[in-house]
């Protein structure tokens, strides 16, 4: 298995503010922060994940507060219980945006984290559970039972939330490609052991998080995206 240090050399080699950007590198929430995360906050922020999907981000962060509104600061347990009717007119509210697919998703989001509630005391229980080691399985359940929540929504809305998480960049998959650790965007079963198996080793290696090691691997390639 190919050393870290390969990575962390390529990424000095090509910033030379690489240790500035070490010293202020994204770093994860620790559980019991994880945990005391409000769940209206996970699924407002979710929610602006799914919007800003494929739409300019900035419009749809201007619009957020007038979002809340009308989505009552998101608290699940309020939204779960509104008829479907009540979504349906917000298709003709033009101060938020209007996709009809979208709308459904707070809906639905909304069930998925009362459920997570059910199970676990809370949504921001379950998130707070998650271990490095078990970042492969536990990525594919929230992909599974969240809604719009799966590729780079999902990816973004973690990292945006602390979870220590992976950010499939283009740079950070080359990263990878590049050196044989993996063919692409894991999809498969074989492709998501390969790269939880690298990143168990790195970890251990250099006492990284998921997050960091993602970023360094991004920078590794040069200065235009971010893991």
């Amino acid at each position: 298995m190919l050393s870290f240090s390969h990575y962390l050399e390529q990424a000095e080699a090509k910033h030379p503010d690489f240790k500035l950007r070490l010293a202020h590198i994204s770093k994860p929430l620790p559980a019991a922060k994880l945990a005391k995360i409000p769940d209206d906050r996970w699924l407002s922020v979710l929610s602006q994940c799914v919007f800003q999907a494929g739409f300019n981000w900035t419009v749809v962060e201007n619009k957020w507060p007038r979002f809340e509104e009308v989505f009552c600061n998101f608290r699940p347990d309020v939204l779960v219980m509104w008829p479907q009717e009540q979504y349906e007119k917000f298709m003709q509210d033009a101060s938020i945006i209007r996709h009809m697919a979208k709308i459904n998703a707070v809906y639905e989001n909304a069930l998925f984290f009362t459920d997570l509630q059910h199970e676990h005391g809370s949504a921001a229980a379950w998130f707070a559970t998650w271990k490095p080691e078990d970042y492969a399985t536990n990525l594919a359940e929230f992909r599974r039972r969240s809604t719009r929540g799966g590729g780079r929504t999902g990816q973004v809305f973690l990292r945006r939330m602390g979870v220590d998480t992976l950010m499939f960049s283009g740079d950070m998959i080359l990263a990878l490609t590049s050196m044989g650790v993996i063919d692409g965007v894991p999809s498969s079963k074989a492709s998501w052991k390969k790269l939880q198996e690298a990143t168990d080793r790195w970890r251990d290696e250099t006492g990284f998080s998921l997050s960091e090691l993602s970023q360094i691997l991004a920078w590794s390639v040069g200065p235009r995206e971010h893991g």
